[in-house]
């Protein structure tokens, strides 16, 4: 093997996102490296013909990042997205209301007291959020429900888009260019709650879920490669990479996270090891970015946008 050298970096003036990833992929070592990577693995992701999957989880729905995640489907960047319960509740809040800065060390029994919900360092007053969601996801099921009795968490997740009607909303742009997104935990979260809620009074209500399986069974069988930019882990990340392995694995993986494969869960198990699974291909392109998504994805997405 040709070993490359280690180049320093300088910084200069007239320097870009895409300039400075450019230095970091040369610079050697160590997650600086690893950005670069990232970015030439997306770039050739998003110019190739890849079937593209994204997945994250609901908290970054939270912060400014939502713009991001906003940006990239409304650009029709991927073709399916897989996210949690939690990103609809919070994409729902934001569409109609506020959250605001906050701190990590705030007094939370005063916090309750206030009826202020803390997400790390994001406040989200209780108004904003439960009573919000009740009130808007009760009036779309009522009137879907005239519709039919029968639904999928993607098809859920459209006419909440549609229901939104904001071009802030992921969602809605998930409705308007009709990408998928699919929701494998769809009761674990305020949605849920009240897709749980509207079947007291509606026994027919049903949300299939393995509408959606088939639905993404469908997707990988129709590309003859697949890729996926994986934000964080859980159930979403899971989702894609096992459906993945029944096309013998991931061409282009890119894992950004937080945590670590030593207590061997999910969401630390870094690429080598979805390769023992067959979730990822052996000789495929593939990188974990040790680092939080808010400030990892804005430079890495600007990168391969605006290179």
């Amino acid at each position: 093997m040709q070993a490359k050298p280690v180049k320093d970096i300088t910084l200069e003036r007239k320097d870009s996102p895409f300039s400075l990833l450019k230095k970091m992929a040369e610079a050697g070592g160590f997650s600086g490296r690893e950005m670069g990577e990232a970015l030439n693995y997306l770039k050739e992701l998003f110019a190739s013909d890849y079937g593209k999957i994204l997945t994250f989880p609901a908290d970054i729905i939270a912060t400014g990042l939502r713009g991001v995640i906003t940006q990239l489907i409304k650009l029709k960047k991927f073709d399916i997205v897989i996210t949690t319960c939690g990103a609809l509740d919070h994409d729902i809040a934001r569409s109609f209301s506020s959250y605001y800065e906050g701190s990590y060390f705030e007094d939370d029994v005063k916090l309750r007291k206030k009826g202020i919900h803390r997400l790390g360092n994001v406040f989200i007053p209780l108004e904003n959020y439960g009573p919000l969601i009740e009130k808007k996801m009760q009036e779309l099921l009522t009137t879907e429900y005239s519709k039919q009795t029968k639904t999928s968490t993607y098809k859920l997740a459209w006419d909440i888009g549609k229901m939104i009607n904001n071009e802030s909303s992921f969602l809605y742009w998930a409705y308007k260019n009709k990408i998928p997104v699919m929701i494998p935990g769809i009761t674990d979260g305020a949605v849920g709650y009240q897709l749980w809620l509207f079947k007291q009074s509606h026994r027919d209500f049903t949300i299939d879920v393995l509408e959606d399986e088939q639905l993404i069974s469908d997707f990988i069988y129709s590309h003859k490669k697949l890729g996926a930019l994986i934000i964080g882990g859980g159930i979403s990340k899971h989702h894609a990479i096992w459906w993945s392995q029944f096309r013998d694995g991931l061409e282009i993986a890119v894992y950004v996270t937080t945590a670590y494969e030593y207590d061997g869960s999910l969401s630390g198990a870094l690429t080598r090891e979805a390769i023992s699974w067959g979730k990822i291909k052996p000789h495929g392109k593939h990188v974990t970015v040790h680092g939080d998504a808010t400030i990892v994805l804005p430079f890495l997405i600007h990168g391969v946008l605006y290179s």
